[in-house]
């Protein structure tokens, strides 16, 4: 049986577009001699499309996607997700096989953690769905029926499954895709099936897909794997008779009937393969895709994630402020990565506190990206602002005021630019900083898109070290020197926050891990200065309320993922 797993971008509410990526691959699948494709968890819709399905004309213009597309599938079978409206609304797949929509499953197990909230529109499914192909059984799961022990998997396998497809949407972090592909190791040897699994990939608002679909073997053995974070055409060949050679020296799926395991309802659909005579050789498996190193997975996530938040809301290019300082020497690299550099500007910014140093890296940093250089001095603003201020703060010593004061001028420019010649202004501060508040509301922050916003400083000088590592265009001075804002004289980052290499670990351990301070103490971290950072992340829960949209690398982000209230008291 030769399969194929079509891992394409799609764009959430691009019906028309989602439905034209599929029908060229059902198309080039079929010139290959593929008997059944599968495309990702709600193809049809883009992942996820949240309250758009909450539209009635969406809906139903997502199931006549479905109608058309049945069309094109003379001669193969493709498997398709969309959402689909019985007595309720279900995320299903379509079975669509020699021009005719012959069955549907529904997602037994709805995740509604994390990122996820799909309890909030989804009915669950009531049954799994085996096709069988005269002896041959091949199981349809999605996504989240594959991630627990018991359910559709088990009972797909029980019910004599050779092959299981699952449709999958699943969001990356750090660590996840070996996470994933060792637990679809472990499915497929424990149901003795071959597994083929389709992950969507690209990016949608703070959520990056990294593709990576993977087909592993009866024994638990990768034996294909698509590319990571890009589209991809997995096409290869299943010996059905050695899956079942397999089982018959397994002997777990019969004690468990034995046992008296309950099966799921099992809906079996009896369907024809299409005459063998037109598939070419046998098609060897490739390892299209690789494992990458920590840094390397999450600079093209950010890349990626970038990119596409870029171009599928409709901007040809992005502008950002360009200080010299590592944050936004790395959004500028991952900027011309994903966009070319014809599409970014860096613009340059100083004050009577800025270095000569600054405007010396980040010039150097722009003629070797070969971005637009874009110098616009603040002082005299920042001047007006303190004559007109004079009055009220008389008898006041200056203090973050002042220094905010700057930030904001710096955003009123960018936007300013933004507006008058177009172009998406990106804020380029990162986690550590957003966690403990360290940056200025309606300032730094300010931007349509932060694409560090979940980088802890640390991992930033990493990934910063990686990319030059591939071209070296960042100047060495943007690693040796100490981070400072330049917002007063002398000013260094320290003077006001620990070290970073102390303060991301309390940060991971509080945010991520959800730790108390007697367990970070316990972790060998000084007590005041782990007291001391708690506080200033609860209170910057207000701000961070108000932050752009940014790209998740992490297990657990700020705003989608970590939902705090704002007012609240616990621990105070």
């Amino acid at each position: 049986m030769r399969l194929a797993l079509a891992q394409i971008n799609t764009t959430v509410g691009d019906i028309a577009g989602n439905t034209a990526k599929i029908a060229a691959r059902v198309e080039e699948a079929r010139g290959l001699g593929v008997d059944i494709i599968a495309f990702p968890e709600l193809t049809v819709t883009g992942y996820p499309p949240e309250d758009l399905l909450l539209k009635p004309d969406f809906v139903r213009e997502n199931i006549e996607a479905i109608r058309r597309l049945s069309a094109k599938t003379r001669g193969i079978t493709a498997i398709v997700g969309f959402a689909d409206w019985r007595d309720d609304l279900y995320n299903a797949a379509a079975i669509l096989h020699d021009g005719e929509w012959v069955d549907t499953c529904h997602k037994v197990y709805l995740p509604n953690y994390g990122v996820f909230d799909e309890e909030r529109y989804f009915r669950p499914g009531e049954s799994s769905l085996l096709l069988r192909f005269g002896d041959i059984g091949v199981g349809v799961s999605i996504c989240e029926d594959m991630w627990y022990t018991v359910g559709p998997n088990r009972s797909l396998g029980l019910a004599g499954a050779l092959i299981q497809v699952n449709l999958s949407a699943s969001p990356y972090f750090l660590g996840k895709p070996l996470f994933r592909e060792k637990m679809l190791a472990t499915r497929a040897s424990d149901n003795c099936c071959a597994l083929a699994y389709v992950n969507a990939v690209g990016g949608q608002d703070e959520l990056v897909f990294d593709g990576q679909s993977l087909v592993v073997d009866v024994s638990g053995e990768v034996v294909c794997r698509g590319r990571a974070f890009d589209e991809d055409l997995l096409v290869f060949d299943i010996d059905p008779e050695g899956v079942r050679r397999h089982k018959l020296h397994d002997p777990r799926k019969r004690k468990e009937k034995q046992l008296g395991f309950d099966l799921d309802h099992i809906t079996v659909r009896e369907l024809e393969l299409p005459p063998l005579s037109r598939r070419s050789a046998a098609v060897t498996p490739v390892l299209g895709g690789r494992r990458m190193e920590p840094a390397e997975e999450i600079y093209h996530a950010l890349v990626l994630g970038t990119r596409d938040y870029v171009r599928k809301n409709g901007f040809k290019k992005v502008i950002f402020g360009l200080s010299g300082g590592i944050d936004s020497t790395l959004v500028a690299c991952i900027a011309v990565d994903a966009l070319g550099a014809d599409c970014v500007t860096g613009v340059y910014m100083p004050s009577r506190y800025s270095t000569p140093e600054g405007r010396q890296d980040a010039q150097h940093l722009a003629a070797n990206l070969g971005i637009e250089f874009l110098e616009v001095p603040i002082d005299r603003v920042f001047q007006c602002y303190l004559d007109n201020l004079a009055p009220l703060f008389k008898g006041r010593p200056e203090d973050v005021t002042e220094e905010n004061i700057q930030a904001r001028i710096r955003a009123n420019i960018l936007f300013a630019l933004s507006n008058k010649f177009g172009g998406l202004v990106l804020a380029t501060g990162d986690k550590s900083e957003m966690a403990v508040g360290f940056t200025t509301l309606y300032g730094d922050m300010a931007g349509g898109f932060a694409v560090i916003k979940d980088v802890p400083k640390t991992m930033v000088y990493e990934l910063a070290r990686y990319r030059n590592g591939l071209h070296p265009v960042i100047p060495d001075r943007v690693f040796a020197k100490p981070p400072s804002p330049e917002l007063r004289a002398g000013q260094k980052t320290t003077d006001s926050l620990p070290p970073y290499e102390v303060l991301d670990p309390i940060m991971k351990a509080y945010v991520e891990d959800d730790k108390t301070a007697e367990d970070i103490v316990a972790m060998g971290l000084p007590p005041e200065t782990v007291c001391r950072v708690i506080k200033l992340i609860d209170s910057a829960e207000y701000k961070r309320r108000q932050a752009a949209p940014g790209i998740k690398v992490s297990p657990r982000a700020f705003g989608r993922d970590r939902r705090m209230p704002i007012t609240n008291h616990f621990g105070k």
